[in-house]
């Protein structure tokens, strides 16, 4: 890419660390396998990065921390060098020893095959991920990626090849399973209290900071991220398949743009605006996102315009919004289960609501992110209030989470959610020991591999085929390239008595 000395080029190899998990040089564990030691040495996993956006720190600060002991950032790679750059300073900062190479995106099958790459990390928008992991596959790395796993049904039928041609391995990140409220309800619902599930009702709403956020960035044009049906609700699709172990096969969907683009600007009076949020103006606009007040978003974003021309903070009411504000849909399981399911995307406050109905009773899961927004610099600021948890002084909704229970012919009871340090209550933490350490017995089954991802972006594409053709879809009829439906699972246990253990996963 040319932007720093140590930028590689296909042909070149970076060395391998020789080092051992515990310490060990190579040589030295050879020394010793001839004695008396009989340690085996661990390799640490020699990790390639591409994409060097936002969701990258968490992958990088995870390889250079808590677990440089399984894991070595070999390269990353971006279109951007600056952002590059602005990693390069921050595994300085971390302790690493120097910079780590670079490499242009076009030559990940030669970076992967040159330098013994074991896992490629994609952080990629939404739209290059299936190009990205087909081809780390059948370069011979296994691959993590951000959601969604991609965005139609051809990049779920290139992926599924690669996976049977290769015999690799695909890991989506889908971090909310791990975050404890919603591992609470999974066991509440394993556990059998609740009976057989037989409806869901699940509201998401994500406020005028965290919702407008999408349509200022790359998200805002469907053809780049699927839509909020893809890119977001694929998390939410996820929780559901996972919570009542089933699997999605038909799907109805309304909605469309409501409140954001010119169109919806226009009707509402709101008048000429700039283009952009980093302006020098003395109106303060809440809609408006000026990056020189985070010097993230500057270091990122605006000072790397000049590389590729990408601007971070479009205004929300401008022309070429292609993706819906405003979601509703109904979804059949294959074991008899619906969900109704509804996104906003312009709400006062940001959080979920979620109910889910058994045979013998009912659980209720609520969660206030953000109370309100009132306009501070801290709120403006923080646009993900699940990641980064923000405090509220408002006396008649609060930040927090409940879980309630109750059983037909009984009182209800709440279940106690014991939070973790991190985002999303300390699931970060958990996902990235089970990324980097392997993930052990989990009686919870939260590791999700390829078809996990398929099955939750499934809803999104047969989603927005109903979008655009007023119909109920068949996911079967999507032609992904693999059958997503499940063998005949036991049916729920019974439970008479109080709530199953949520202790922290």
């Amino acid at each position: 890419m040319g932007n720093t000395a140590n930028t590689v080029t296909p042909g070149s190899t970076v060395a391998a660390d020789d080092t051992t998990a515990s310490g060990t040089t190579a040589s030295g564990t050879a020394a010793a396998a001839a004695g008396s030691v009989s340690a085996h040495p661990v390799r640490k996993a020699r990790i390639a990065l591409i994409g060097t956006g936002g969701r990258s720190e968490m992958y990088i600060r995870a390889i250079f921390g808590k677990h440089s002991d399984t894991a070595e950032l070999v390269a990353f790679s971006d279109v951007n060098p600056g952002r590059v750059e602005f990693y390069q300073k921050l595994i300085q900062e971390l302790g690493a020893p120097g910079p780590v190479a670079a490499f242009d995106p076009a030559d990940l099958t030669a970076f992967i095959r040159a330098n013994d790459i074991d896992r490629v990390v994609v952080t990629t928008p939404d739209y290059t991920h299936a190009d990205y992991i087909v081809e780390g596959l059948e370069a011979g790395a296994d691959v993590v990626v951000e959601k969604p796993l991609t965005i139609d049904a051809e990049g779920c039928r290139r992926i599924t090849k690669a996976v049977e041609e290769t015999g690799r391995n695909v890991v989506v990140t889908f971090n909310y399973r791990y975050s404890p409220r919603n591992s609470a309800l999974k066991e509440i619902i394993q556990s059998g209290v609740i009976g057989k599930v037989t409806s869901i009702d699940f509201s998401w709403v994500l406020d005028t900071v965290h919702g407008a956020d999408y349509f200022r960035r790359w998200h805002r044009e469907k053809k780049n991220s699927g839509g909020l049906l893809i890119h977001k609700a694929s998390h939410h699709f996820d929780l559901v398949n996972w919570w009542i172990d089933d699997v999605p096969e038909r799907v109805f969907a309304s909605g469309g743009l409501k409140f954001y683009g010119d169109t919806n600007a226009a009707e509402r009076g709101l008048g000429p605006r700039p283009e952009r949020g980093t302006v020098d103006t003395e109106v303060r606009d809440p809609f408006a996102l000026d990056l020189r007040e985070d010097e993230r978003l500057k270091a990122l974003f605006l000072d790397n315009e000049h590389y590729d021309g990408y601007r971070r903070d479009q205004d929300v009411f401008t022309a070429g919004i292609t993706i819906e504000d405003n979601l509703a849909l109904v979804v059949d399981y294959q074991g008899g289960p619906v969900l109704s399911y509804s996104l906003n995307a312009h709400s006062p406050w940001e959080g979920y609501r979620v109910a889910v109905n058994g045979t013998e009773g009912r659980a209720e899961l609520e969660v206030v992110e953000r109370a309100a927004v009132v306009h501070s610099t801290d709120k403006k600021t923080v646009v993900d209030p699940s990641a980064t948890p923000v405090d509220e002084d408002d006396a008649v909704r609060r930040n927090g989470e409940r879980l309630v229970v109750q059983r037909h012919w009984e009182a209800a009871y709440e279940v106690p959610i014991v939070n973790g340090e991190g985002g999303h209550g300390g699931g970060d933490e958990l996902l990235l020991s089970d990324l980097f350490n392997g993930p052990g017995e989990d009686p919870l089954g939260r590791p999700s591999g390829y078809l996990d991802g398929l099955r939750s972006v499934s809803v999104g594409i047969a989603g927005n085929a109903s979008l655009e053709s007023g119909l109920p879809v068949r996911i079967a009829d999507l032609g992904l390239g693999a059958d997503l439906r499940r063998a005949a699972r036991p049916a729920a246990r019974s439970a008479s008595t109080g709530p199953a253990s949520t202790r922290a996963q």
